[in-house]
């Protein structure tokens, strides 16, 4: 009985591993290796721009960063990322409220007179997946 208990166990959790992905996101053309490079992942329209689901910040090197976001859910994910370069914890922006620090989103996505839309960057996310992005 213990064996069967234990084999239903692991059956189990092997489902739901196979649920959740890797998604490693490449970040290249940087004008310099200064601060850091900031990325953010957001699972939804309503907290996109506002509330991250999950980031990280990372060292640069050779004008390049690569971060991995491990055991997501599959589904659908939009990222922001941008080049810190004082390292102050921020996106700074000029006096017209226009970012002074490079800054990109996923697909691509450009904003008319603002940040991009979620829709517009958003993904879906159902397997392993390397995403680049060039600022």
């Amino acid at each position: 009985m213990t064996k069967i208990i234990t084999l239903i166990t692991l059956f189990i959790c092997s489902l739901m591993s196979a649920q959740n992905v890797k998604l490693t996101v490449a970040v290249s053309g940087l004008k310099n290796n200064t601060g850091i490079v900031k990325v953010g992942l957001y699972n939804s329209d309503a907290t996109f721009l506002n509330t991250t689901y999950k980031s990280v910040a990372s060292e640069i090197k050779n004008n390049e960063v690569t971060v991995t976001f491990e055991n997501l859910p599959a589904g659908e994910y939009a990222i922001t990322t941008y080049h810190d370069e004082n390292n102050n914890g921020k996106l700074d922006k000029n006096v017209m409220g226009i970012p002074s620090e490079d800054y990109a989103a996923s697909n691509n996505a450009k904003g008319f007179m603002g940040p991009p839309a979620y829709k517009d960057a958003k993904f879906a996310l159902n397997k392993d997946s390397k995403i680049e992005i060039v600022l």
